[in-house]
């Protein structure tokens, strides 16, 4: 299979040994998870939920720009959340970054995410 890794320039570093995103076959582009990390300073936003998941899909957004596809083009989300109390925070934000019809979401808890960040988020987005 042919992939292209691509990074977005000035965007936040890879906390690990992958890449921030892989176009497969020129067609779809696998997006790792972004955490609301600020690309200018390497650290969490500071703020509530809804700061940090704001940044998560910025830095989301960078990493598909960089691959010419924007967020109209995402067809599958994955978010893990460290705490199912921010469900409905994470809701009203996705209504504000996504219009009908909405990609596929899964949605999960888990134990703890890099830098203690409160969200992480990976898309799957496809040209055309």
């Amino acid at each position: 299979m042919s992939s292209t890794p691509a990074a977005p320039p000035g965007g936040p570093e890879p906390l690990g040994p992958y890449s921030p995103s892989v176009l497969a076959r020129g067609e779809l582009t696998f997006v790792s998870g972004q955490t609301p990390v600020d690309p200018t300073t390497g650290r969490l936003v500071e703020g509530d939920f809804a700061r940090q998941v704001e940044q998560a899909f910025a830095n989301v957004s960078a990493v598909l720009a960089t691959t010419g596809l924007a967020l109209d083009q995402v067809v599958k989300v994955t978010v893990f959340l460290r705490s199912m109390d921010d469900f409905a925070a994470l809701n009203a934000a996705y209504e504000r970054v996504f219009t009908p019809p909405y990609p596929a979401r899964t949605t999960v808890a888990v134990a703890g995410l890099p830098l203690d960040a409160r969200v992480e988020i990976e898309v799957f987005a496809a040209r055309g």
